[in-house]
């Protein structure tokens, strides 16, 4: 799948992880969030308002998604 890549806009407070640089959309699942499909995978989120989402004192934020990794050998 490849390297993961994390992008994160301060002024917009919008975050997004993701794989992959094919051609995709984007799915809307609420709550300002949404997944990027490529070829029927999801291979990202996009979250806005990622860091109203941070209560105080806590540095985790549950998205309504499971995600599994597999160790690729190198």
């Amino acid at each position: 799948m490849g390297k993961m890549k994390i992008w994160y806009d301060e002024e917009g407070d919008y975050l997004e992880l993701g794989f992959g640089k094919k051609k995709g959309y984007m799915k809307d699942i609420g709550n300002d969030m949404w997944e990027r499909i490529e070829e029927g995978k999801v291979t990202g989120i996009s979250i806005l308002n990622f860091k109203k989402r941070l209560k105080k004192g806590k540095s985790e934020v549950k998205l309504p998604l499971e995600v599994s990794f597999k160790e690729v050998a190198r």
